[in-house]
């Protein structure tokens, strides 16, 4: 049994033996840990397809999360299927028992994260092979100091205000470009709260649900401050510090929850 009670955490174990095991631990979902620095049992699949969304990449078996998270995309898919977008394409959201990937993230370790791309020209159902393939478009400015006017539409911004209404929904990840183009355009209302600058994330957006309420060993980080994130906070993303931040200073190994363990070895 896993248990309910989190021990002492201990060494984390390399990100590859985490993406070797190719089916989640079955039994009722578990997440450990956080996004950034975690795991989760009994994961369960997004399809590779649905109404409104297709799954791509999927030889990367990134597509496990907690029920939470799948429900989540699923109902993003009909929402914009009903606001008359094509279907989405659905990136990564986790490997089968969470943990460190050997490439891509340093999150989406506890089933709680989805990527979302941002294109949105037409596009009939396509064979898995050919999903292996998809180029993703930057919907920025070169210097990413806003939203490139030639890409970016008003269905875009349909879309992410649709994602950061979600039931459950923490935050939701867009380049500081497209945060910018938003606040301009929308600034003051109360969605854009939960529309958070990071880098990268200029051809898709990044969903990041909650600790859902009966996970008590999942650890969740602070809500999104008061406001719309429209103030200076936003403005340090375009300084040289966040531009080219300095390499962190050594110091000691992460660690994952001791309980990660048994879920990585079962």
């Amino acid at each position: 049994m896993l248990g309910s009670i989190v021990p002492p955490t201990a060494r984390a174990q390399p990100a590859s033996a985490w993406a070797a095991v190719r089916e989640p631990l079955p039994g009722t979902p578990r997440i450990i840990g956080g996004t950034g620095l975690g795991c989760i049992a009994g994961a369960v699949a997004l399809p590779r397809e649905g109404p409104g969304f297709q799954a791509v990449r999927l030889s990367r078996n990134r597509n496990w999360g907690h029920p939470v998270t799948i429900a989540a995309v699923e109902t993003l898919g009909r929402q914009a299927r009903a606001a008359g977008l094509p279907d989405l394409w659905i990136g990564d959201l986790g490997q089968p028992r969470g943990g460190p990937m050997p490439f891509g993230h340093a999150s989406h370790q506890a089933g709680l994260d989805a990527d979302v791309w941002l294109d949105l020209g037409p596009k009939p159902l396509v064979p898995g092979p050919q999903r292996e393939v998809i180029r993703e478009t930057s919907l920025v400015l070169p210097d990413e100091n806003d939203i490139d006017p030639t890409r970016f539409t008003a269905r875009h911004t349909a879309l992410i205000r649709m994602a950061a209404g979600l039931p459950g929904i923490d935050r939701v990840l867009v380049n500081h470009g497209i945060k910018r183009g938003l606040c301009r355009m929308h600034g003051g209302e109360g969605w854009l709260r939960y529309v958070r600058p990071w880098r990268g994330h200029d051809s898709h957006m990044h969903l990041r649900m909650r600790c859902p309420s009966d996970q008590p060993d999942c650890r969740g980080i602070a809500p999104p401050p008061p406001g719309d994130g429209c103030d200076a906070s936003l403005a340090w993303w375009l300084s040289e510090e966040a531009r080219r931040p300095p390499p962190r200073p050594p110091g000691p190994a992460p660690v994952m929850p001791a309980a990660c363990r048994g879920v990585l070895d079962r």
